[in-house]
């Protein structure tokens, strides 16, 4: 390591970094790392969505070459609080052309939300360029794709999720023949200990209020229902190249062992640490280093529980469904992630029951017609269709 005359970590090159989805849950928390290690990191493009006032703000305090707003009708009024000298693009087809910066992009960050961000993951890959993901979108939807790109291109996929953290970190020097299972952890969320029978009644406002993890709403309905664990097992396939029937999953409370690998000698290694998502998310942007962090610590020397449990599935039909959709293959695992989005929009929405969004889910993947083997037009032609699906189908209750 070394240090700049203010003593802080820095490189003789800064990374280049450039973070797609910078105004949400997870693009806040990189940057929030990035600015820890000034001497270390470049942000040279920020993306967002929607929220222009805070992509101003980030802006401003990052100065990057340039920025991208997915909402064309916000090009004026930013380009209005944008310094001078940065280059401001609009629409989400002109978002890859952040990519174009002067600077060598050494990390490209993908924490994006929803489908639109496949496009943005082939255009990262495609240029060999070394990719963070936290778009689940990406490698549920279009793993095949994306991991065919990634290998054309030489560029490597680094795990943003704290759970396929822990297994890359447990892979790190193994020879990956040797793995056995990987079992990924999950809290139960909220309603690990209410009964079925009450789920009728869970409001949006219950649902929203998980034990361990500040998250998005999305992805904190969908850690409720659990379908966040299918499609993080539908992520770990395509990461670590694994048939789904290696792919365990159990249930525990305290989100202290984040996963595990168990090998073919019986051995067993798990990642461990604080539930802060600061923390994978730093390894990431780090990696192949680890560099100190404040963050919390676990205290090993006061009593600290460690319970495993299995997922009581009857409650927790959204898994069984991920499985189903992996084992179908082709568009079924986009059909289930756009269901399960359009689903938990209309949840939120108090359109429909926190009980409907596995039978909505369940009712797409019955409704679609298989295709094996799609491209990316497919996959996004599929992707609107079961939105409006859904919408239909939501609408009528």
């Amino acid at each position: 390591m070394s240090f700049n005359t203010s003593g802080e970590l820095a490189l003789p090159n800064p990374k280049n970094i450039v973070i797609f989805g910078s105004t949400g849950s997870i693009g806040r928390n990189c940057l929030e790392v990035a600015a820890r290690f000034p001497g270390y990191f470049k942000i040279v493009g920020l993306a967002a969505k929607n929220d222009f006032q805070l992509l101003a703000e980030q802006a401003h305090e990052f100065h990057p070459e340039a920025v991208a707003i997915g909402n064309r009708e916000h090009h004026s009024t930013l380009g209005e609080l944008l310094s001078p000298g940065i280059t401001l693009y609009s629409g989400e087809k002109e978002l890859p052309r952040l990519l174009e910066a002067e600077s060598p992009i050494d990390l490209a960050v993908n924490a994006m939300v929803g489908a639109a961000g496949l496009i943005p993951t082939i255009r990262i890959l495609e240029k060999g360029i070394n990719l963070a993901l936290a778009n689940k979108e990406s490698l549920v939807a279009g793993g095949e794709i994306v991991l065919r790109t990634a290998e054309e291109h030489g560029a490597a996929l680094l795990p943003i999720d704290s759970e396929h953290s822990a297994i890359f970190q447990c892979l790190l020097g193994e020879d990956r023949s040797n793995i056995d299972e990987l079992i990924l952890t999950a809290s139960g969320g909220p309603f690990l200990k209410t009964s079925l029978s009450d789920f009728p009644g869970i409001t949006p406002e219950m649902a929203l209020k998980h034990p361990n993890w500040d998250m998005g709403p999305r992805i904190t309905i969908d850690s409720a229902t659990m379908v966040n664990k299918g499609l993080e097992v539908i992520e770990a396939r395509w990461l670590f190249n694994i048939h789904p029937e290696r792919i365990k999953v159990v249930i525990h409370p305290q989100s202290v062992v984040h996963s595990m690998v168990r090998f073919t000698d019986g051995s067993y290694l798990a990642q461990m640490g604080a539930p802060d998502m600061r923390l994978p998310i730093q390894f990431a942007l780090t990696y192949p280093e680890r560099l100190p962090s404040p963050y919390c610590r676990l205290d090993f020397t006061s009593p600290i529980s460690i319970d495993f449990q299995p997922v009581p599935i009857e409650k927790f039909s959204g898994l069984e469904l991920a499985y189903r959709a992996l084992e179908m293959g082709g568009l079924a695992p986009a059909v289930l992630n756009a269901a399960d989005e359009a689903a938990v929009s209309a949840f939120l929405q108090n359109r429909i029951s926190f009980d409907r969004i596995a039978h909505i889910i369940e009712s797409a993947l019955n409704w679609f017609e298989p295709t094996i083997h799609p491209s990316v037009e497919d996959i996004l032609k599929i992707d609107k269709e079961t939105r409006n699906f859904v919408h239909s189908t939501t609408n009528n209750q």
